[in-house]
């Protein structure tokens, strides 16, 4: 504790308040000491402090009093008063000097090379070294918040997993993850992939502040998901619930505390299947467009170890990440990366790095790091933020490869970065710029391992005005630099190709076209975007570059290039130089072209964020941030709008959204300051009113046909055992179940669609259907013709109603349990068919809530074999959504009964009965559009049977 005494309270108090107020009078030089500041005043509203602004405070207040303050202070702290507490409660910060704490030795282990599915991957693992340390969680370079062995993360997700199929989550259904970086992230991912659905990350709100921007823009990303279900954090349930009233699919929202509540032992789909979703991963986009790329359990192995056979990596290698969980450099690159190849991954929050971002650096000297990765704004940030004294003794020579993607690469903070790294280990061939998109997984180019950076010099006049690379002479003083980002994975091609399609040579600018096994099949539910995305079986990177001895260099976006009298002009090359100007704010700065409405061509538009108000002090700043961008453009921009702070729209890794900016410009919006937290709430909630009213009429229209669903029934039983029981011969009653059946599938509005009925002969066969639900038998009643002998469990026969029902139904009652009687039961069976009689089985034995079809018992199969009658199979379709297994809330649904081409046994013995069992389980699998259960692991007792 750093203070215990009011006086002491006091005098931190009054310390610290001066270090707010030097700060801000560097921030705000214009009102230098006017702004009164208290324990009260608010830092966003009252003091102007942005959330960037927060970080180099923090990172001041350590320095100021040697603590080291909570990382989460950054977002929480809505006052002065808030950090004096904060402060209160900080422990010493550590000097310089750390010790190397390299992970205990593990042992080399093989990647799961075999492995189909990201599950496989995982359970692969849990068989071989269950507890062998996967992950640790550090808050920064000295202490871990927890760690997972693959064992431990395997049973957490499970019991995520049941969670969510206890909650009605299905196979397919997507499940949108909004967590930071936390144990329960990795839970909850592996969870929805056990219970068979697909994880959909979404980053969380960093400052309450945002909420409104934040929240709409994720209720446009859940909608088009059609999510099912939102895992949060516990603290986080408030806000996100508000996205209920915005995303009609919404049933829930959850944390994985409460989903991992449910102790019952629930099966698990097996998640086999290669071409199977395993993510989707939306993209930076407009709220009212998102694009969220589909990819399968293939495209992401194949990324990983193409990948990791590039970068040579192996369970040796250690790697140190403060990426976001939600975007995929972090998602795919560093963690199922890691995962795949057996190597412990260590993992920060992106909001330690923002806070301390030298804890990055210690990390990767403290644990002897091998591999790593950021965006360039990581480098350039560590750059900016860290003094020396904090890294003397700093290694970095364990690295062998760290990654520079996500974003543009610049070429000035490439050099800057070895040049003062050089002197802590860091070798130049350790830092890799690489090329990548969501659409191809994560990668698309590699260099080699150990390869300094390559930066090609180009003609400017000759790459703006004809598209072509041409080298640039010794004495040009105004070259284009521009990086390699390596050449393309191994199975995966390039091309670049010009306006009409036509592929181009070496050093001719272009539109860069991919293919290769880690390619998406497409935007889930977007058509419209996903046949923009293809071209003859290329996809569209949506980036121009050119290609020279094999490496790939990216010159920038096809939508953000701006065309001017045929000139390229590259906004990124111009917002660089603009915000190098003193008193334009760095990482503040956007160029992007607006249509001239009266002339149709485009005018060139530079925004730059400023906190300067004084008139003359702006109109010179906007003179020199004018003649600069004329200088780097060639051309002089229409429009230089100086704007104030957080004007500029970024996404949640802090990219420019160019897009969004020129959308604020033209509707006159850009820097208008957000409303308060109330408003914003308040403009949500009623903006989910519509939503809402459509979620409680579609609830009362279900209530009120459940409710008559029931009252149809109970009539319709009364009526069919009433009939039954009087009725002398068996095919009165038949007749007379069948037209009773028939009518309360019609009151209940249900229609049947039958299909090969013709299939089923007047006498000597088996019917063998799947099993989905108690209404199956009453569906079946309707269906079928003649008097069908029923085959059910024998507990049924001793109940009072049912029991003799059934039994002047014809029914026959098999033990399941007790093997002697078992054997009995079938030996009666085979006699009864012999005669000639029609036999109805389940073979499942059991149906549960889940779709699917489970394994088949033998027993139809034996009675077949030893009769040597046919086997019909037969397909039930709908009943498991009317009424599930552990529900009593029926649905309307159509329901179509299906009787395939007979399969007469190949011989007498056991192996006859075992190929007829499997010849009409895949009869019935190919035809019922369920997925494959039978690896499942059946209960001790059945959920349900009829």
């Amino acid at each position: 504790m750093v203070a215990t005494t009011t006086d002491d309270r006091r005098s931190r108090e009054g310390d610290l308040i001066a270090v707010v107020r030097e700060f801000v009078n560097e921030l705000q030089p214009q009102r230098a000491n006017a702004i009164d500041i208290s324990p009260s005043s608010r830092i966003e509203r009252d003091l102007g402090i942005d959330s960037l602004g927060r970080t180099e405070l923090i990172l001041r207040i350590e320095r100021a009093f040697r603590v080291r303050l909570p990382t989460q202070i950054v977002g929480e702290a809505d006052t002065i008063g808030d950090l004096v507490n904060a402060l209160e409660h900080a422990g010493a910060r550590p000097g310089p000097a750390r010790t190397v704490q390299a992970p205990s030795d593990l042992p080399p282990v093989p990647a799961a090379s075999e492995a189909g599915t990201l599950v496989e991957v995982l359970d692969w693992h849990v068989a071989q070294h269950p507890d062998r340390l996967h992950l640790t969680i550090l808050q920064d370079d000295t202490t871990a918040l927890g760690a997972m062995t693959y064992a431990e993360l395997a049973q957490s997700a499970r019991a995520v997993a049941a969670g969510l199929i206890s909650r009605n989550v299905e196979p397919g259904d997507r499940v949108a993850l909004m967590l930071p970086t936390s144990l329960d992230f990795f839970s909850a991912f592996f969870g929805i992939l056990y219970a068979g659905a697909v994880p959909v990350p979404i980053y969380p709100p960093m400052r309450l502040s945002q909420i409104e921007d934040h929240l709409r823009r994720q209720a446009g990303i859940l909608s088009n998901a059609g999510a099912r279900m939102l895992v949060t954090m516990q603290e986080g349930m408030g806000p996100a619930a508000l996205l209920r009233g915005q995303v009609e699919t919404l049933d829930s929202v959850e944390s994985v505390a409460s989903l991992s509540t449910d102790s019952a032992a629930t099966p698990l789909p097996p998640v086999t299947d290669d071409r199977s979703t395993a993510l989707i991963q939306y993209t930076s986009g407009s709220t009212g467009d998102p694009k969220g790329v589909v990819l399968s359990h293939a495209n992401l192995l194949a990324n990983i170890r193409t990948m990791g056979a590039v970068m040579e990596a192996s369970s040796a290698d250690i790697f140190i990440s403060w990426l976001p969980l939600y975007h995929d450099m972090g998602l795919i690159g560093a963690w199922l990366g890691c995962l795949h190849f057996g190597a412990p991954l260590y993992a920060m929050s992106p909001l330690s790095f923002l806070v301390r971002p030298e804890s990055w650096l210690w990390a990767m000297h403290s644990f002897r790091a091998t591999l790593s990765a950021s965006p360039n704004f990581g480098f350039e940030f560590c750059l900016a933020k860290i003094d020396d004294a904090d890294l003397e003794g700093l290694d970095l020579s364990s690295l062998r490869m760290v990654a520079n993607g996500a974003e543009p690469v610049s070429v000035q903070t490439l050099r800057r970065f070895i040049e003062r790294f050089e002197h802590h280990g860091f070798k130049p061939g350790a830092m890799a710029p690489v090329y990548g998109l969501a659409e191809n997984t994560v990668g698309l180019a590699f260099p080699p391992p150990g390869r300094p950076p390559i930066i090609d010099r180009v003609d400017r006049t000759a790459l703006t005005g004809r598209g072509a690379a041409a080298p640039a002479g010794t004495g040009d003083p105004k070259p284009l630099e521009i990086v390699a980002c390596g050449h393309p994975l191994p199975g995966h091609e390039v091309r670049i190709v010009d306006r009409t399609g036509r592929e181009v040579g070496d050093r001719q600018e272009g539109r860069l076209e991919f293919r290769g096994p880690s390619a998406t099949s497409g935007y889930f539910r977007n058509d419209a975007k996903t046949r923009e995305l293809f071209r003859d079986g290329w996809l569209d990177s949506g980036d121009r570059a050119y290609v020279a001895s094999g490496d790939v260099y990216i010159t920038g976006r096809v939508k953000d290039i701006i065309i001017r009298a045929g000139r390229h002009i590259y906004p990124q090359e111009v917002e660089e130089a603009v915000a190098g100007i003193p008193g334009v704010r760095k990482g503040g700065v956007v160029v992007f072209g607006a249509t001239d409405q009266s002339t149709g061509t485009e005018r060139v538009v530079v925004v730059a964020e400023t906190r300067e108000t004084d008139k003359s002090a702006r109109a010179e700043l906007q003179k020199r941030a004018h003649e600069v961008a004329t200088d780097v453009a060639g051309t002089p921009p229409d429009d230089m709008v100086l704007a104030p702070p957080r004007a500029v729209p970024k996404t949640s890794s802090g990219k420019i959204r160019r897009s969004a900016a020129k959308e604020l410009y033209e509707s006159g919006t850009i820097g208008t300051p957000q409303r308060s937290l109330w408003w914003q709430v308040l403009r949500l909630s009623l903006a989910g009113a519509g939503p809402q009213l459509k979620r409680l009429r579609r609830l009362l229209a279900d209530v009120l046909y459940a409710g008559w669903w029931w009252i149809v029934v109970a009539c319709s039983f009364l009526l069919a055992w009433l009939a039954v029981t009087l009725l002398p011969r068996l095919d009165w009653r038949w007749a007379a179940v069948r037209m009773i059946a028939r009518a309360a599938l019609a009151l209940a509005g249900v229609t049947i669609t039958a299909s090969g009925i013709e299939h089923i002969p007047r006498r000597n066969a088996i019917l063998a259907f799947n099993h989905s639900s108690y209404m199956d038998a009453l569906v079946l009643a309707a269906g079928l013709p003649g008097e069908p002998a029923f085959v059910a469990k024998k507990e049924l026969a001793g109940q009072v109603f049912a029991g003799p029902f059934l039994r002047r139904l014809s029914t026959l009652f098999v033990e399941r349990y007790d093997v002697t009687g078992s054997l009995s039961d079938l030996k009666a069976l085979t006699k009864i068919a012999r005669q000639g009689q029609i036999l109805v089985f389940f073979p499942e034995g059991t149906f549960t809530r889940r779709p699917g079809l489970s394994a088949f018992y033998l027993g139809a199969f034996k009675v077949a074999v030893d009769a040597n009658l046919p086997v019909l199979p037969g397909i039930i379709r709908g009943t498991r959504s009317m009424l599930r297994g552990d529900q009593w809330f029926p649905r309307w649904t159509p329901v179509t009964i299906e009787i395939g081409a007979p399969i007469v046994p190949s011989g007498t013995d056991f192996e006859s009965a075992l190929r007829l069992r499997d010849a009409a389980r895949q009869a019935i699998l190919a035809r019922c559009g369920e997925p494959d259960l039978g690896e499942m692991v059946k209960p001790t007792r059945p959920e349900a049977e009829s």
